[in-house]
Formats: structure tokens, C-alpha cells, sequence
């Protein structure tokens, strides 16, 4: 199995900076695309920010210049460096990362748990 662990969530005021990190252990034979993605009450889940495995990034209009993401191979890691904030990045923050498994290097999906990221005014 594969289990993905978020770290970095919490509080912080208008224009501060939080580290969103996410680990993927267990069976993996390689990660393949790692994202973030973000939910607000009331609304639906929003895709952040991509990486895919040769570095290529992709971020959401609105936090185009302010967020970050990378991503350590070695430790199958992704990070989400965020600068900036605004009250409406309030949200449960998501990592998805596809795990190539198995002799037939089948991609499957993971999510995370969830961390809270909350900005105050």
C-alpha cells in the first residue's frame, strides 16, 4: 500500500507564508505527476498547483507568482511554498500524487489527508 502524509498547515495572517509538505511511502516503484489541491466551504475542490516528473509546473490563475510548488524524487516528496497569503486561501489544502506500482508500472492516484490552512484578515 501507499500512504501520503500532508505537514505544514495553520494559521497565519494576511501576507504571511506557510510550507505545505507532503510524503508518499510504502510501494512505490516511482512517482509520477504530484499536485495540490485546495477546498473551501461551500465549494468545490480546485486543483493549485502541478509538477510532473520531469519538473514541469502548472499553478491556478490565482495564486500564479505567490505559490510554489517542487518536489524532492529522492523522497518522494512534494512541497507547496506559499508566500503572500490572502484570507481567501482559506481552505483544507490536498496533495495527489500518482504512484507508479507494480511489475506492469500501473499509475494509481493518492490523496492525502488534508491540512487546514487558515488566513486571517
Amino acid at each position: 500500500q501507499v500512504q501520503l502524509v500532508e505537514s505544514g498547515g495553520g494559521l497565519v495572517q494576511a501576507g504571511g507564508s506557510l510550507r505545505l509538505s507532503c510524503a508518499a511511502s510504502g510501494s512505490i516503484s516511482s512517482i509520477d505527476g504530484m499536485g495540490w489541491y485546495r477546498q473551501a466551504p461551500g465549494k468545490q475542490r480546485e486543483l493549485v498547483a502541478a509538477i510532473t516528473s520531469g519538473g514541469n509546473t502548472n499553478y491556478a490563475d490565482s495564486v500564479k507568482d505567490r505559490f510554489t510548488i517542487s518536489r524532492d524524487n529522492a523522497k518522494n516528496t512534494v512541497y507547496l511554498q506559499m508566500n503572500s497569503l490572502k484570507p481567501e486561501d482559506t481552505a483544507v489544502y490536498y496533495c495527489n500524487v500518482g504512484v507508479v506500482r507494480g511489475s506492469f508500472r500501473v499509475t494509481y492516484t493518492y490523496w492525502g489527508q488534508g491540512t487546514q490552512v487558515t488566513v486571517s484578515s
